[in-house]
């Protein structure tokens, strides 16, 4: 719905240069055309980690463990929000993070001053410390994902990586969430009404003011109201007005001009017309200062006039002001294009509305029969599923709060554990098998069926015989030996792909393109595995061979 964005910013669009964060730097790059800036946030750096990091690596250095070769593995345990599927984002800033990881003496400067019994050699190490040795593989950013398949698996010196991990994990884990919440939102109202992301006011700050508007448009979102996160994005925005708008009006006489230059330069008098239809839809009884602040504000924007219609009385007073509006600048040559409803019961004025436009189009045979119709007021993903099943004439919806706050379940719980040291598996066991890490160095890989749809994920160790389409493949549960199957895939998909080698392996795609990625994830994957109740479990199997290597193990 291009038609209610004021900005020109088609989501198919181009995408132009962003705005990006003035400090710039590049280090070690061979290809100039591959973009490392650092991450967008000022705070993502060496120093934003937690204590214990800083102590295990000094830990490290000092039993001379600190070269060791690890591998960890960053993943998630659950599927968020009662669901069955997650997406993977944020890879783009962790990248960005790893780029341009490194101490500054004035950091090891604070850390001595808190720390002065330390080895003075350790502060020497810590500010010579880099990612150059550092290999990391990813899954595609946008990509649906399983608990337990890593996400990022991390290899190099075990003290650098074990400095990588906070840091990593706050920025997965609230980007991931943000796009799950959005692409389900975007399941609830399906494929051809407009979202837009009204959040910022509500968010837990600026920073996640401005990832909710990305990672929200990554989901799915179509616009927001973030004007930063709009200009340094390349998203549409779209914005209207508020309620202090129309409240500020008290009647026709607080309007300075009377007059609008219609569509072909020649001055109406535009008030003149709006009380004649008025006059003629006889609702004469409107709320004078609300006709009069929806005057004002198509005077300003007269290709562009949406209006928000509940201040003081939708169906008696707010409808037909905007009637009256939307008539008078059809015959100025131009075409509203809708009202806004920001409370009261929405399914019901929606249709309302939808009514009185058909009835008005018939009766002045202007067609007026399409106008949008945008809903707000607190809306969450269970609301949008209520509204479906009720029936409703929305066009279009501006979410807000229950996204960006991800109210009904505010963290996503990645975790990053080791796996591997020197070559050694590393496992970590406890009493519930949620909690047991599955040793080694794996890769993952998507088995379709011959639907071309996703079966299952599987997990098997690194330089072990990959599977391939039309082979036979015993895929077995990580923990539960009596659930297997044997699955014959006509494709296979491998997950992992080296990101980043000392040094990036290839430039960042545009959050247009991973939005589309997310897209065609979320059409590619069964109904069953997507849906809001009772969804099918998406299942992740082992390959026969790390089945028994956990188990030998464990």
């Amino acid at each position: 719905m291009s038609s209610i964005r004021e900005d020109g910013i088609e989501p198919n669009g181009e995408q132009k240069e962003p705005k990006v964060h003035p400090s710039t730097t590049e280090r070690g790059q061979d290809n100039p055309d591959i973009d490392t800036r650092p991450p967008l946030n000022p705070f993502v750096g060496a120093m934003l980690t937690d204590l214990y990091q800083i102590t295990m690596a000094y830990g490290y250095w000092k039993n001379s463990m600190h070269e060791s070769d690890s591998v960890f593995d960053l993943f998630f345990r659950q599927h968020p929000f009662g669901g069955e599927f997650t997406i993977f984002a944020g890879l783009e800033e962790c990248l960005r993070y790893v780029a341009n990881f490194k101490f500054t003496p004035e950091d090891i400067g604070h850390l001595q001053k808190k720390f002065p019994d330390w080895d003075k050699d350790f502060w020497d190490w810590l500010l010579s410390m880099n990612c150059d040795k550092v290999r990391i593989y990813a899954i595609k950013e946008g990509t649906i994902v399983a608990p337990r398949v890593p996400l990022l698996r991390v290899e190099g010196p075990l003290a650098v990586c074990q400095m990588l991990e906070t840091t990593l994990l706050v920025l997965v884990n609230f980007a991931s969430l943000i796009t799950t919440n959005a692409a389900r939102h975007r399941l609830a109202v399906g494929p051809n009404k407009v979202l837009s992301e009204f959040g910022l006011r509500r968010a837990q700050g600026p920073d996640g003011a401005m990832s909710a508007s990305r990672y929200s448009y990554m989901g799915g979102f179509d616009s927001t109201s973030n004007v930063e996160a709009a200009t340094v994005f390349n998203i549409p925005m779209m914005g209207t007005h508020a309620h202090s708008f129309v409240s500020s009006f008290i009647s026709i006489d607080d309007l300075k001009s009377n007059t609008i230059l219609d569509s072909e330069g020649n001055q109406r008098d535009f008030v003149d017309l709006v009380l004649k239809y008025r006059h003629k839809l006889q609702k004469t009884n409107t709320n004078s200062g609300e006709l009069a602040a929806f005057i004002a504000y198509a005077q300003s924007f007269p290709t562009a006039f949406l209006a928000l219609v509940d201040t003081y009385d939708v169906l008696n007073s707010g409808l037909w002001n905007f009637l009256c509006v939307a008539l008078a600048l059809h015959d100025c040559g131009y075409t509203a294009k809708g009202l806004r409803l920001d409370s009261g019961d929405l399914a019901y004025l929606s249709k309302e509305c939808r009514k009185a436009f058909i009835k008005v189009s018939e009766e002045f045979h202007m067609p007026l029969q399409k106008l949008t119709v945008v809903a707000s007021n607190d809306l969450s993903e269970k609301v949008l599923w209520a509204l479906k099943e009720q029936g409703h004439e929305i066009d279009a919806f501006g979410v807000g709060t229950h996204l960006v706050t991800c109210k009904n379940q505010p963290a996503l719980g990645c975790v990053y554990k080791l796996v591997q040291v020197d070559n050694h598996p590393r496992i970590k066991v406890s009493q519930d098998s949620a909690k047991v890490t599955i040793p080694g160095k794996k890769e993952a890989y998507r088995l379709f069926n011959a639907q071309g749809e996703p079966v299952l994920d599987l997990l098997s160790q690194v330089g072990s015989v990959s599977p391939g389409a039309m082979q036979r493949i015993l895929c077995r549960h990580p923990f539960d030996a009596t659930k297997r199957c044997y699955v014959t895939p006509s494709r296979v998909e491998s997950l992992h792909q080296c990101v980043w080698d000392g040094r990036l392996k290839a430039p960042f795609p545009s959050l247009h393109n991973i939005r589309l990625h997310v897209g065609n994830q979320l059409s590619a994957f069964r109904e069953d595995h997507l849906r809001r109740l009772n969804p099918t479990p998406y299942k992740l199997s082992v390959s026969s061979d790390l089945y028994t290597f956990l188990h030998d193990l464990w």
